[in-house]
This record gives structure tokens, sequence and C-alpha cells, in this order.
């Protein structure tokens, strides 16, 4: 498959903008649709974006974006909604109704190529409203074959510079003497956000995992409690992580929710019932797996500055740090 035009739904977030930058320097034109332009503006820099402000639930703007493509990455999430059976209002407009769009504009356009991000865990029966969301979301992909070409990848947690997960470890270890944690001895198996952007390429390029739910993760199992005191270490701050009861870290979650932008919510506990962990493989396609603790330094570690932003480049050169 020649690979020309991408459209690249959910471009503005974490992962899109990587897998944006990795795109455009293959060369590849990449549509970016979001309702804000101004979300896209770091993305203007690059060489080959075009930033178009839609509405993307709406099935005729797709379609005329997917006339002009020749693949659809749909990489929209969201952590937190109103909560309702079997999940509430902003699960299902970002997790299954925008699959559902997706999937219709892109049998009416004839796109042949539908990479669709969901997550480890996904599951019609899960203990979360977000994971029972995915799986819909995960169904309404499904449906779109045989004649559109479409691929399901499920990462456990992603990390990487600007995350919201590491990162938001280390800003309150900054000024929290005493972490208190729920969930601290769920499983997680992170993987480096590159490492999902080169799955994504590879799939889109080589016409690899095709029909296919591919899981995505790094090379180490951590507990949750294990991540914060890792990211604490390499900060060199003083803060103990206190690991709650259920019953307190829901109390301590509800309390949260009734902050502007929540740092967690029940129903992300709800999540943590189930360990993200891959089944088999960390990584598709003979992909090798990043370790963590190679790459995180690099913007995590107490010293991080002039010489940390050198390494970055380095580590990118495939140098040695």
């Amino acid at each position: 498959m020649t690979l020309r035009t991408v459209l690249l739904i959910g471009g503005t977030g974490f992962i899109g903008r990587s897998l944006a930058q990795r795109l455009t320097g293959l060369g590849v034109r990449v549509i970016v649709p979001t309702r804000h332009a101004r979300c896209a503006a770091p993305l203007r820099l690059l060489p080959t974006i075009d930033v178009v402000e839609v509405d993307c639930c709406d099935t005729s703007v797709l379609c005329g974006l997917m006339n002009q493509a020749d693949a659809v990455v749909n990489l929209v999430g969201v952590l937190h909604s109103e909560s309702d059976v079997p999940y509430g209002p902003e699960f299902a407009r970002a997790h299954v109704d925008l699959p559902r769009t997706v999937v219709a504009s892109a049998r009416l356009s004839e796109v042949p190529r539908l990479i669709h991000l969901s997550a480890l865990g996904a599951d019609v029966h899960g203990p979360s409203e977000y994971l029972r969301s995915k799986a819909d979301g995960e169904a309404a992909i499904r449906a779109a074959g045989p004649e559109i070409e479409w691929t399901i990848f499920r990462p456990s947690v992603v990390f990487g510079p600007g995350d919201d997960f590491l990162n938001l470890f280390s800003k309150l270890s900054s000024w929290l003497p005493v972490f208190p944690l729920g969930g601290a001895h769920t499983r997680f198996q992170p993987v480096f956000v590159e490492d999902v952007v080169s799955a994504i390429v590879h799939a889109l390029q080589q016409r690899a995992g095709v029909n296919e739910v591919i899981e995505l993760a790094g090379p180490r199992i951590y507990t949750l409690a294990e991540l914060v005191r890792y990211v604490v270490k390499l900060q060199r701050h003083w803060s103990v992580v206190l690991p709650l009861p259920e019953s307190v870290a829901m109390l301590q979650a509800a309390c949260m929710e009734c902050l502007p932008g929540p740092l967690m919510s029940r129903d992300n506990l709800r999540s943590m019932h189930r360990d993200s962990v891959a089944s088999g493989a960390p990584m598709p396609f003979g992909l090798t797996a990043t370790a963590m603790e190679t790459v995180a330094p690099l913007w995590l570690r107490h010293d991080r500055g002039w010489r940390s932003l050198f390494n970055q480049f380095r580590q990118r050169a495939h140098r040695a740090v």
C-alpha cells in the first residue's frame, strides 16, 4: 500500500502529536481534524500537516476528509465521564459513537485502511465504564470488515515526554510529603509512546495486523506503587508512598471528582480492579519494546536541563547516551 495521506483523528493528543511527527518525517501528508484549531498550534510547525477545524461526529464532514486519505487512524479517548449505565455520555460519544461514525464514513468513502486505538483490558463486562465503552468501540470497528482492513491496538498505559502518567506522579511528589495512592497493587506494563507510534506506522506501511486485535506493552511489569516510587527516586523527592484501602481510595476519588479536570475518579479506580498486562509478547511485528528505565530519566530525572535535552537528541539519533 502506498501511503500518501493519513486522516489522523485525535491528532492533537499526546500520542497523536508523536504519530503526526513520525508520519511527516516519512513525507506523509497528515490531515488533523479538530473542533478547536488552537489545540493544534504545535502541529502547524510540521511540514506536511493540514489542520482542519471541523466536527468529527458529522458523517458528511468525515467522508469529505476521508476522500483525500489512503488510511484513517482514530486515537480519540477520554478518561472521565459522568456516571451512567453501562457508561457515561462522554465515554459514549468518544469511545462508541465516534468509532461508529468513523466506520460509516469509511464505508461511504471507501477508505481501505483503518487503525483504531483501544485499551488493554477492554471488555463489555469490565469493572469500569471506561473499559466497557472501549469494548463497544472495538465492536464498532470490527463491523467495518471485510471491505475495510482494520486493526485495533490495545496499549497498556502509555508514557513519554508530556504524558499525564509519569509526569503527573512527578508533579504531585514534588509537593506531597506523603503520596496517598489508590490502586497501589494494580499491575501495569507501561509502553513507550514511540513504540506505540512504531506499531501504528508499521501496520500502515506493511499492511500488518489486518483484522486483528493487537496488544502493546513494555518489557516489564510494575505495580502502580513501584512506578510512583521510581519517579520519586528519579526526582530525588522525599515523598512516602502510602497505599490506601479500597474504601478510602474510593472516598478520595469521589472528592477529586468535584475538582475541575479531576486527577482521579471512582471509575478510574474500578479500571484498576483489572491489571493492565499483556497476555503474550509485548510488541508485535518483531518490534522491540523500550524499557522505561532507558528513556524516562531523559525528561524525569532531577538534573534535567540542557544536558538532558542533549541526550534526548542523541537517543533519537540512536547514539549511546
